[in-house]
């Protein structure tokens, strides 16, 4: 996004900042992450520390929710018909953009709002936010206020104990996104006491444990599976699930392995299942109950990271100069956005779309220009590292590397490795030896983030 200068409201030196008034989600589907992220109309100085909310003229608009939003900010004292004046060629760029049928009554009603405030409400209402949750997370966020300004773990004990219920999924993701923060600002006292926070929530809260247990259940599935080697079949990872002590185990092994959980592995424990009598038979129903759950609650992510990832490349194929687009969002590219890149190339073949595969091409060229995705570039880095020690050092310096992308990327590599190795292929194997010691430490790296 291309960047402003203004004066700091503050000290009126010159900074940079990104000014956008047009959050258009029909046209561009990142518009909404940006006003809502606070990654737009913000403004940081450097000179003297100011930093907030630029105030703005902001129009909003979503077609799919039939969603048209005014907000002009009361301290810039602009009278009525001056706003009119401003934010209507913004409300005409909406309507000039859209075809015309799906020009309908509401864009000639636009909605105004007298607070920055009640406008992000109506926009997260629409999703199903209510005014009572957004309390919750300013409860949640007060909370860990709180808990940094506590330094002994006697007074924080107390105040986890007055706060339970708060200690929820909902909590530890604020936490950890908070922690990542701080870490990544440089705000190195406040992350050294986030940790010590970490641990002592992971002992005294509910929650806490389960996350605690769910690392160790993680580790020890890995190393069934890794003990099984080439001799990993559905049968196999049939008995190990059966064999697993608790749901923590089976959770550990949905994740691990979610490609063998096929039709024919289910094939096969229901044909368990009927050869099975009695509480035998009632516990393999079960688990079969809650390996359904949970392979539908991994593929529902993983649809939604697809579906947030085709709006991204959707977003760029609509600009005029594709490959301007992709090169000022490379930080932005994953490996599902990659994924599909390839996927759209296919259909678009498959239906002679020249016109779109053209525009694919353009965007394609311009990765395969740039470098390979940054988790590939990341694993071969890990690769040439000559020690264990120097490992841990690299995956404990460049943590916010390690994600989903980055773990799935990992993992396929890993699965065509061995395919080799499986093979004879005498180089394959040597990698493959390298790449489990890798995948050995990226997982337990992995998980110490997902819990942070």
């Amino acid at each position: 996004m291309p960047q402003t200068q203004i004066a700091c409201p503050r000290c009126r030196q010159m900074i940079s900042a990104n000014i956008e008034q047009l959050f258009d989600v029909t046209q561009d589907p990142q518009a909404k992450q940006r006003l809502l992220g606070g990654i737009s109309n913000t403004a940081r100085c450097p000179h003297c520390g100011y930093q907030g909310r630029l105030a703005t003229p902001i129009v909003y608009h979503d077609s799919d929710k039939e969603l048209l939003l005014t907000y002009f900010p009361p301290e810039l004292s602009v009278p009525i018909n001056e706003q009119e004046k401003i934010i209507g060629p913004l409300l005409k760029q909406v309507m000039d953009r859209l075809p015309p049928e799906k020009r309908k009554g509401y864009l000639l009603n636009p909605t105004p709002n007298l607070t920055y405030e009640s406008m992000v409400q109506t926009i997260l209402g629409k999703d199903g936010i209510t005014p009572e949750m957004l309390k919750e997370q300013q409860e949640r966020v007060s909370l860990i206020e709180r808990l940094l300004q506590v330094t002994s773990n006697d007074v924080r004990s107390e105040l986890i104990k007055q706060n339970i219920n708060l200690f929820d999924e909902q909590f530890f993701a604020l936490f950890s996104r908070l922690a990542q923060s701080a870490a990544a600002g440089g705000q190195e006292p406040v992350a050294r006491a986030m940790v010590d926070i970490q641990k002592q929530l992971l002992e005294e809260t509910e929650f806490g444990r389960g996350l605690k247990e769910s690392v160790g259940e993680l580790e020890a599935a890995q190393k069934s599976l890794q003990a099984a080697g080439q001799g990993l079949t559905r049968e196999v990872l049939l008995e190990l699930i059966l064999e697993s002590p608790n749901d923590a185990r089976l959770q550990a092994y949905v994740s691990l392995a979610r490609g063998g959980l096929d039709y024919q592995f289910f094939q096969l424990l229901t044909e368990k299942i009927e050869k099975a009598s009695g509480d035998e038979k009632v516990k393999f129903e079960s688990i079969r109950e809650k390996l359904l759950d949970f392979t539908n609650e991994i593929d529902r992510q993983l649809e939604a990271r697809y579906k947030q990832a085709q709006e991204f490349v959707e977003s760029l194929l609509k600009q005029s100069d594709v490959a301007k687009a992709v090169h000022d969002n490379l930080d932005r590219f994953t490996q599902d956005a990659v994924d599909i890149v390839n996927q759209m190339l296919r259909q678009a073949s498959e239906k002679n779309d020249y016109e779109r595969m053209g525009k694919l091409q353009k965007l394609v060229e311009v990765l395969r220009a740039v470098s390979s995705p940054p988790e590939v570039t990341f694993i071969e880095q890990l690769l040439d590292v000559p020690d264990e020690a120097s490992l841990e050092k690299m995956l404990d310096d460049n943590k916010a590397l390690i994600n989903d992308q980055f773990m799935e990327a990992l993992i396929g590599l890993v699965a065509q490795v061995d395919a080799a190795a499986g093979q004879g292929n005498p180089e394959a194997k040597a990698l493959a030896q390298k790449l489990s010691t890798v995948y050995k430490f990226a997982l337990k790296y992995s998980m110490k983030k997902n819990i942070a």
